[in-house]
């Protein structure tokens, strides 16, 4: 099988999933987009409202400044793959649920394993706990560790996890900006 028939058959198995209760509340389930050949794959948290409507992740305001980022080291979506810890958006944006995560992370391993990527940069508290606790790294908070590249090995090799900032941290503190741009910077080396 492919990798593209393989991420539409993790995509069918997404848009039927009822593991947990969200997808009774969801409009559309976020599988993630961008190149299955990706060398960095990004993980967010979960979808918020215009992500739900879409279907797409990224596509808010945490999305326009996701793309100025990636423009910010010359990048552009298509040359990185983009997935969340979540597929569907929890009411009012609420952070997810343990139980949550749990049912959801199959999927996001499943991708994490297709894709294959050299580095995986996490977007967010919840990305960064997730992706730590299963690459077995001691648990730190994002304030201390942004912008740092932990080496891992691993079966499929050697993987570099680099923990950022959820964009949307820039919509709340616009300051943040240059601490993102600065770690995306590492992100490009």
């Amino acid at each position: 099988m492919s990798n593209k028939e393989e991420m539409r058959r993790i995509e069918e198995e997404i848009k039927g999933c009822k593991r947990c209760e969200l997808w009774k509340t969801r409009a559309n389930p976020v599988v993630g987009e961008g190149a299955l050949s990706a060398r960095i794959l990004f993980v967010g948290e979960a979808p918020g409202y215009n992500e739900d409507l879409k279907g797409k992740p990224f596509v808010g305001k945490a999305g326009n400044v996701l793309d100025e980022l990636l423009e910010s080291i010359g990048w552009q979506r298509a040359d990185v793959y983009i997935a969340n810890v979540l597929k569907c958006r929890p009411p009012g944006n609420r952070n997810p649920l343990t139980d949550e995560i749990r049912a959801c992370t199959p999927f996001l391993d499943a991708q994490l394993e297709l894709i294959e990527p050299e580095v995986i940069a996490t977007l967010g508290n919840f990305s960064l706990a997730y992706i730590f606790a299963k690459f077995q790294l001691k648990p730190e908070k994002i304030g201390k560790i942004h912008g740092n590249v932990f080496t891992v090995s691993t079966i499929a090799g050697i993987k570099r996890i680099i923990p950022l900032y959820h964009p949307a941290v820039v919509t709340y503190n616009p300051k943040m900006k240059e601490v993102l741009i600065d770690d995306f910077k590492v992100l490009a080396e």
